[in-house]
């Protein structure tokens, strides 16, 4: 056995007993999947709202018509903060920031038994064209929207796999 094969037998072996496992063990079936599966997502105001709860029921295979343990509350905080000003005080750039802030309730209790927050920003050259400069702001909410979906669900996940509330 070369060096380089007995360095990666014994890597394989040191990371078996690390105690590491997956989270989504189990695929669609596995005790994650089904926790996430029971999270209703409440509705969210706004054109950002709409984009982050979308996003959140994908992401979480929410399942219509069946009873779900937990309720999702968010509120987002989306900021457009110009600065990059030019000797004409005309705005070179922009920094878009969503912010969400959201609340798990378990259904039956209305106990909320996570509440944390997730956020992301991307920058914006403003350019001439009035249309353009619309269009990416748009382009960027829906990138942030999407990556703030990812925080969320990830924790949850993390919450889940810890076996949620009971631990």
């Amino acid at each position: 056995m070369s060096g380089r094969a007995a360095l990666l037998v014994a890597l394989a072996l040191g990371v078996s007993g690390c105690g590491l496992r997956p989270l989504y063990g189990g695929g669609s079936t596995g005790p994650v999947a089904q926790a996430l599966q029971s999270v209703d997502v409440a509705p969210i105001g706004g054109r950002g709202g709409w984009l982050v709860r979308t996003a959140l029921e994908d992401r979480l295979g929410t399942k219509e018509g069946e009873a779900h343990r937990y309720r999702l509350e968010v509120t987002l905080d989306d900021q457009i903060i110009g600065f990059g000003v030019r000797r004409d005080d005309a705005e070179t750039r922009e920094r878009r920031t969503l912010r969400a802030r959201y609340r798990l309730v378990e259904a039956d209790k209305g106990t909320v038994v996570l509440d944390a927050t997730a956020g992301s920003d991307a920058g914006i050259d403003v350019v001439s064209s009035e249309y353009a400069t619309v269009a990416a702001e748009q382009t960027a909410l829906e990138r942030l929207s999407s990556e703030v979906a990812d925080q969320i669900v990830a924790r949850l996940a993390q919450f889940a796999s810890r076996g949620g509330p009971e631990r």
